[in-house]
Protein backbone atom coordinates (compact mmCIF):
# COMPACT_ATOMS: atom_id res chain seq x y z
CA UNK A 1 0.00 0.00 0.00
CA UNK A 2 1.30 3.66 -0.86
CA UNK A 3 1.85 6.06 2.24
CA UNK A 4 -1.80 7.35 1.48
CA UNK A 5 -3.03 3.97 2.10
CA UNK A 6 -1.48 3.10 5.40
CA UNK A 7 -2.90 3.29 8.62
CA UNK A 8 -1.95 5.74 10.98
CA UNK A 9 -0.43 5.33 13.70
CA UNK A 10 0.68 7.92 16.67
CA UNK A 11 4.34 7.81 18.13
CA UNK A 12 3.99 10.42 21.01
CA UNK A 13 3.57 13.79 19.21
CA UNK A 14 4.14 12.41 15.72
CA UNK A 15 1.57 10.93 13.15
CA UNK A 16 3.02 8.32 10.55
CA UNK A 17 1.33 6.92 7.90
CA UNK A 18 -1.96 7.95 5.81
CA UNK A 19 -0.27 10.37 3.92
CA UNK A 20 1.68 12.39 6.62
CA UNK A 21 5.18 13.60 5.85
CA UNK A 22 8.13 10.58 5.56
CA UNK A 23 9.37 11.01 9.39
CA UNK A 24 13.33 11.12 9.47
CA UNK A 25 14.93 8.75 12.42
CA UNK A 26 17.90 7.88 13.83
CA UNK A 27 19.68 5.36 16.65
CA UNK A 28 21.58 6.76 19.43
CA UNK A 29 25.34 4.80 20.27
CA UNK A 30 25.73 6.25 23.88
CA UNK A 31 25.12 3.65 26.67
CA UNK A 32 21.19 4.32 27.19
CA UNK A 33 22.42 3.86 31.01
CA UNK A 34 24.78 7.10 30.39
CA UNK A 35 21.45 9.83 30.38
CA UNK A 36 24.18 13.15 29.97
CA UNK A 37 25.65 11.72 26.91
CA UNK A 38 22.52 10.20 25.07
CA UNK A 39 20.48 13.28 25.86
CA UNK A 40 23.09 15.33 24.17
CA UNK A 41 23.42 13.43 21.25
CA UNK A 42 19.66 13.30 21.00
CA UNK A 43 19.58 17.39 21.34
CA UNK A 44 22.30 17.44 18.42
CA UNK A 45 20.30 15.13 16.13
CA UNK A 46 16.98 17.43 17.18
CA UNK A 47 18.96 20.37 15.85
CA UNK A 48 19.57 18.57 12.63
CA UNK A 49 16.38 17.36 11.98
CA UNK A 50 15.78 14.36 13.77
CA UNK A 51 11.85 13.44 14.02
CA UNK A 52 11.83 10.06 16.22
CA UNK A 53 14.73 8.83 17.79
CA UNK A 54 15.03 5.50 18.74
CA UNK A 55 17.28 4.41 21.89
CA UNK A 56 18.86 0.73 22.84
CA UNK A 57 17.82 -1.18 25.85
CA UNK A 58 19.97 -4.42 26.88
CA UNK A 59 19.46 -3.92 30.33
CA UNK A 60 16.90 -2.98 33.24
CA UNK A 61 19.24 -0.01 33.88
CA UNK A 62 18.29 1.31 30.73
CA UNK A 63 15.01 1.13 30.75
CA UNK A 64 14.64 2.93 33.59
CA UNK A 65 16.97 6.04 32.44
CA UNK A 66 14.35 6.21 29.78
CA UNK A 67 12.51 7.89 32.05
CA UNK A 68 14.99 10.54 32.13
CA UNK A 69 16.13 11.16 29.15
CA UNK A 70 12.28 11.94 27.98
CA UNK A 71 12.30 14.74 30.39
CA UNK A 72 15.11 16.64 28.25
CA UNK A 73 14.56 16.08 24.92
CA UNK A 74 11.53 16.84 22.64
CA UNK A 75 10.72 14.17 20.18
CA UNK A 76 9.46 10.73 19.90
CA UNK A 77 11.59 8.08 21.99
CA UNK A 78 12.01 4.45 20.93
CA UNK A 79 12.85 1.51 22.70
CA UNK A 80 14.77 -0.77 20.83
CA UNK A 81 14.74 -4.46 22.63
CA UNK A 82 15.84 -7.76 21.85
CA UNK A 83 15.51 -11.45 23.79
CA UNK A 84 14.08 -10.09 27.51
CA UNK A 85 10.44 -9.31 26.75
CA UNK A 86 10.46 -7.98 30.44
CA UNK A 87 12.64 -4.96 29.32
CA UNK A 88 10.01 -4.26 26.70
CA UNK A 89 7.76 -4.22 29.40
CA UNK A 90 10.05 -1.81 31.32
CA UNK A 91 10.43 0.47 28.75
CA UNK A 92 6.85 1.22 28.39
CA UNK A 93 6.35 1.40 32.22
CA UNK A 94 9.55 4.41 31.80
CA UNK A 95 7.96 6.23 29.01
CA UNK A 96 8.50 4.81 26.00
CA UNK A 97 6.88 6.11 22.92
CA UNK A 98 7.63 3.16 20.57
CA UNK A 99 8.85 -0.14 20.94
CA UNK A 100 10.85 -2.21 18.31
CA UNK A 101 10.65 -5.60 19.09
CA UNK A 102 11.44 -9.20 16.91
CA UNK A 103 8.81 -11.14 18.31
CA UNK A 104 11.21 -14.26 16.93
CA UNK A 105 13.32 -13.32 19.42
CA UNK A 106 11.08 -11.83 22.22
CA UNK A 107 10.25 -15.70 23.68
CA UNK A 108 7.54 -17.54 23.65
CA UNK A 109 3.91 -16.63 22.48
CA UNK A 110 3.04 -15.88 25.87
CA UNK A 111 5.78 -13.12 26.86
CA UNK A 112 4.85 -11.78 23.38
CA UNK A 113 1.37 -11.58 24.64
CA UNK A 114 2.88 -9.92 28.07
CA UNK A 115 4.89 -7.33 26.22
CA UNK A 116 1.31 -6.77 23.45
CA UNK A 117 -1.13 -6.33 26.70
CA UNK A 118 1.22 -3.40 28.13
CA UNK A 119 1.27 -1.81 25.02
CA UNK A 120 -2.35 -1.57 24.54
CA UNK A 121 -2.91 -0.71 28.23
CA UNK A 122 -0.02 2.39 27.75
CA UNK A 123 -0.94 3.06 24.06
CA UNK A 124 2.22 2.26 22.76
CA UNK A 125 2.29 1.17 19.35
CA UNK A 126 4.99 -1.51 18.50
CA UNK A 127 7.40 -1.90 15.68
CA UNK A 128 7.59 -5.33 14.09
CA UNK A 129 11.16 -5.67 13.01
CA UNK A 130 12.65 -8.26 10.63
CA UNK A 131 16.08 -8.41 9.64
CA UNK A 132 17.88 -10.62 6.97
CA UNK A 133 20.10 -11.97 9.77
CA UNK A 134 17.78 -13.54 11.64
CA UNK A 135 15.75 -14.96 9.48
CA UNK A 136 14.04 -18.02 10.77
CA UNK A 137 15.74 -21.23 9.83
CA UNK A 138 13.09 -22.81 8.36
CA UNK A 139 12.25 -19.88 6.33
CA UNK A 140 15.61 -20.26 5.22
CA UNK A 141 14.70 -23.74 3.97
CA UNK A 142 11.57 -23.25 2.48
CA UNK A 143 13.04 -20.93 -0.04
CA UNK A 144 16.37 -21.85 -0.48
CA UNK A 145 18.21 -19.00 1.67
CA UNK A 146 17.57 -15.84 2.42
CA UNK A 147 14.72 -14.06 0.42
CA UNK A 148 12.71 -11.24 -0.34
CA UNK A 149 9.95 -14.09 0.03
CA UNK A 150 11.08 -15.50 3.29
CA UNK A 151 11.53 -12.03 5.16
CA UNK A 152 7.97 -10.71 3.92
CA UNK A 153 6.12 -14.13 5.42
CA UNK A 154 7.91 -13.72 8.53
CA UNK A 155 7.00 -10.45 9.30
CA UNK A 156 3.61 -11.27 8.18
CA UNK A 157 3.35 -14.03 10.28
CA UNK A 158 4.78 -11.88 13.08
CA UNK A 159 1.82 -9.58 12.56
CA UNK A 160 -0.77 -11.77 11.93
CA UNK A 161 0.46 -13.00 15.56
CA UNK A 162 0.09 -9.74 17.71
CA UNK A 163 -3.28 -8.84 15.12
CA UNK A 164 -4.84 -12.00 17.22
CA UNK A 165 -3.75 -10.80 20.59
CA UNK A 166 -6.04 -8.19 19.69
CA UNK A 167 -3.65 -5.37 18.81
CA UNK A 168 -3.45 -3.36 15.82
CA UNK A 169 -0.97 -0.25 16.36
CA UNK A 170 1.57 -1.70 14.73
CA UNK A 171 4.79 -0.16 12.50
CA UNK A 172 6.63 -2.90 10.29
CA UNK A 173 10.12 -3.14 9.13
CA UNK A 174 11.92 -5.50 6.96
CA UNK A 175 15.69 -5.01 6.02
CA UNK A 176 18.34 -6.14 4.57
CA UNK A 177 22.42 -4.96 3.52
CA UNK A 178 21.02 -6.08 0.53
CA UNK A 179 19.48 -3.55 -1.58
CA UNK A 180 17.75 -5.38 -4.28
CA UNK A 181 16.73 -7.60 -1.73
CA UNK A 182 15.19 -5.15 0.73
CA UNK A 183 13.79 -3.41 -2.47
CA UNK A 184 11.74 -6.36 -3.81
CA UNK A 185 10.45 -7.45 0.31
CA UNK A 186 9.29 -3.90 0.25
CA UNK A 187 7.23 -3.48 -2.81
CA UNK A 188 5.93 -7.40 -2.13
CA UNK A 189 4.70 -5.62 1.81
CA UNK A 190 3.10 -3.01 0.18
CA UNK A 191 0.77 -5.23 -1.43
CA UNK A 192 -0.51 -6.60 1.28
CA UNK A 193 0.65 -4.70 4.87
CA UNK A 194 -2.02 -1.97 6.11
CA UNK A 195 0.62 -0.77 8.44
CA UNK A 196 2.97 1.84 7.98
CA UNK A 197 6.94 0.96 7.00
CA UNK A 198 10.00 1.66 8.54
CA UNK A 199 12.34 1.51 5.58
CA UNK A 200 16.07 1.41 5.83
CA UNK A 201 18.95 -0.47 4.44
CA UNK A 202 20.33 -2.28 7.47
CA UNK A 203 24.31 -2.49 8.17
CA UNK A 204 24.90 -0.48 5.22
CA UNK A 205 28.70 0.55 5.98
CA UNK A 206 30.63 3.37 6.31
CA UNK A 207 29.88 7.08 5.23
CA UNK A 208 30.73 6.33 1.52
CA UNK A 209 29.27 2.99 1.09
CA UNK A 210 26.46 3.16 3.00
CA UNK A 211 25.28 6.59 1.95
CA UNK A 212 25.46 5.58 -1.58
CA UNK A 213 23.82 1.75 -0.57
CA UNK A 214 21.08 3.79 0.95
CA UNK A 215 20.39 6.30 -1.23
CA UNK A 216 20.07 3.81 -4.07
CA UNK A 217 17.17 1.46 -2.21
CA UNK A 218 15.48 4.37 -0.26
CA UNK A 219 15.37 6.17 -3.63
CA UNK A 220 13.87 2.78 -5.32
CA UNK A 221 11.00 2.45 -2.23
CA UNK A 222 10.13 5.88 -1.64
CA UNK A 223 9.68 6.43 -5.34
CA UNK A 224 7.16 4.00 -5.61
CA UNK A 225 4.68 5.84 -2.62
CA UNK A 226 6.38 3.05 -0.43
CA UNK A 227 7.54 3.60 2.76
CA UNK A 228 6.75 5.77 5.89
CA UNK A 229 9.40 6.63 8.46
CA UNK A 230 13.14 6.00 7.62
CA UNK A 231 17.07 5.23 9.20
CA UNK A 232 19.84 5.86 6.79
CA UNK A 233 21.90 3.55 8.85
CA UNK A 234 25.86 4.34 8.55
CA UNK A 235 28.84 3.59 10.34
CA UNK A 236 29.33 6.87 12.04
CA UNK A 237 27.93 9.62 13.65
CA UNK A 238 24.25 9.60 13.94
CA UNK A 239 24.14 13.38 12.85
CA UNK A 240 25.36 12.24 9.07
CA UNK A 241 22.31 9.29 8.76
CA UNK A 242 19.87 12.78 9.37
CA UNK A 243 22.30 14.98 6.92
CA UNK A 244 21.51 11.87 4.40
CA UNK A 245 17.95 11.70 4.69
CA UNK A 246 16.64 14.82 4.57
CA UNK A 247 18.74 15.10 1.03
CA UNK A 248 17.28 11.93 -0.31
CA UNK A 249 13.85 12.78 0.89
CA UNK A 250 14.55 16.35 -1.17
CA UNK A 251 16.02 15.18 -4.14
CA UNK A 252 12.50 12.94 -3.93
CA UNK A 253 10.59 15.56 -3.79
CA UNK A 254 9.22 14.60 -0.32
CA UNK A 255 10.79 17.58 1.41
CA UNK A 256 10.85 20.74 0.92
CA UNK A 257 12.77 23.96 3.40
CA UNK A 258 16.48 24.65 4.07
CA UNK A 259 19.31 25.46 1.88
CA UNK A 260 20.18 23.73 -0.98
CA UNK A 261 24.00 23.88 -1.55
CA UNK A 262 25.46 22.28 -5.57
CA UNK A 263 28.91 22.48 -7.11
CA UNK A 264 30.84 21.45 -9.70
CA UNK A 265 33.11 18.79 -10.20
CA UNK A 266 36.12 21.04 -10.28
CA UNK A 267 38.71 21.04 -13.49
CA UNK A 268 41.80 22.16 -14.24
CA UNK A 269 40.79 25.77 -14.57
CA UNK A 270 39.96 25.74 -11.02
CA UNK A 271 42.22 27.99 -9.28
CA UNK A 272 40.96 28.08 -5.55
CA UNK A 273 40.68 24.85 -2.86
CA UNK A 274 37.01 24.62 -4.30
CA UNK A 275 36.50 21.47 -2.59
CA UNK A 276 37.65 22.51 1.07
CA UNK A 277 35.04 25.82 -0.11
CA UNK A 278 32.19 23.65 -0.83
CA UNK A 279 32.58 21.56 2.34
CA UNK A 280 33.04 25.18 4.16
CA UNK A 281 30.01 26.59 2.51
CA UNK A 282 27.21 23.24 3.21
CA UNK A 283 28.52 23.44 7.12
CA UNK A 284 27.64 27.16 7.14
CA UNK A 285 24.24 26.82 5.79
CA UNK A 286 23.47 24.20 8.24
CA UNK A 287 22.89 26.96 11.01
CA UNK A 288 20.93 29.31 8.36
CA UNK A 289 17.39 29.25 8.58
CA UNK A 290 16.20 29.90 4.63
CA UNK A 291 13.84 27.85 2.98
CA UNK A 292 14.07 26.09 -0.30
CA UNK A 293 17.17 28.34 -1.59
CA UNK A 294 19.99 26.97 -3.78
CA UNK A 295 23.21 27.89 -3.32
CA UNK A 296 25.79 27.15 -6.37
CA UNK A 297 29.66 26.89 -5.83
CA UNK A 298 31.30 26.86 -8.78
CA UNK A 299 35.28 26.69 -9.57
CA UNK A 300 36.12 29.42 -12.29
CA UNK A 301 34.98 32.22 -13.54
CA UNK A 302 34.55 31.31 -16.99
CA UNK A 303 31.71 28.86 -16.59
CA UNK A 304 30.60 29.65 -12.92
CA UNK A 305 28.37 32.53 -14.13
CA UNK A 306 26.19 30.76 -16.50
CA UNK A 307 26.22 27.25 -14.43
CA UNK A 308 24.73 29.06 -11.25
CA UNK A 309 21.92 30.49 -13.46
CA UNK A 310 19.04 27.93 -11.65
CA UNK A 311 20.80 28.75 -8.36
CA UNK A 312 19.31 31.98 -6.52
CA UNK A 313 22.99 32.46 -5.35
CA UNK A 314 26.56 31.33 -5.60
CA UNK A 315 30.39 31.82 -5.89
CA UNK A 316 32.80 31.30 -8.66
CA UNK A 317 35.99 31.24 -7.67
CA UNK A 318 38.76 33.53 -10.12
CA UNK A 319 42.88 33.24 -9.12
CA UNK A 320 42.80 34.88 -5.79
CA UNK A 321 39.63 36.38 -5.58
CA UNK A 322 36.00 35.01 -6.65
CA UNK A 323 32.36 35.94 -7.67
CA UNK A 324 29.01 36.57 -6.21
CA UNK A 325 26.44 35.93 -8.34
CA UNK A 326 22.38 36.28 -8.12
CA UNK A 327 20.50 34.44 -10.58
CA UNK A 328 22.52 34.23 -12.77
CA UNK A 329 23.98 37.87 -12.55
CA UNK A 330 27.47 39.05 -11.15
CA UNK A 331 26.57 41.07 -8.20
CA UNK A 332 30.26 41.90 -7.17
CA UNK A 333 34.02 40.58 -6.96
CA UNK A 334 35.82 39.77 -4.06
CA UNK A 335 38.85 38.80 -2.48
CA UNK A 336 39.15 34.83 -2.08
CA UNK A 337 39.27 34.54 1.45
CA UNK A 338 35.96 36.57 1.55
CA UNK A 339 34.11 34.55 -0.75
CA UNK A 340 32.98 32.46 2.29
CA UNK A 341 31.54 35.52 4.72
CA UNK A 342 30.32 37.56 1.89
CA UNK A 343 28.23 34.64 0.72
CA UNK A 344 27.25 33.92 4.46
CA UNK A 345 26.25 37.55 5.21
CA UNK A 346 23.79 37.67 1.85
CA UNK A 347 22.18 34.45 2.95
CA UNK A 348 21.55 36.00 6.87
CA UNK A 349 19.92 39.10 5.20
CA UNK A 350 18.18 37.40 2.55
CA UNK A 351 14.96 38.89 3.28
CA UNK A 352 15.79 42.23 4.11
Amino acid sequence: MTREQTKKIKIGSRVIGGGNPVAIQSMTNTRTEDVAATVGQILALEKAGCEIIRCAVPTMEAAESLAEIKKQIHIPLVADIHFDYRLAIAAIEHGADKIRINPGNIGDETKVRAVVEKAKAYHVPIRVGVNSGSLEKRLVEKYGGVTAEGLVESALEKVHMIEDMGYDQLVVSIKSSDVMMCVRAHERIAEVCPYPLHVGITESGTLLAGNIKSSIGLGLILSQGIGDTIRVSLTGSPVEEIKSARLILKTLGLRKGGIEVVSCPTCGRTKIDLIGLANQVEEMVQDIPLDDIKVAVMGCVVNGPGEAKEADIGIAGGIGEGLLIKKGEIIKKVKEEELLETLKQELLHWNE
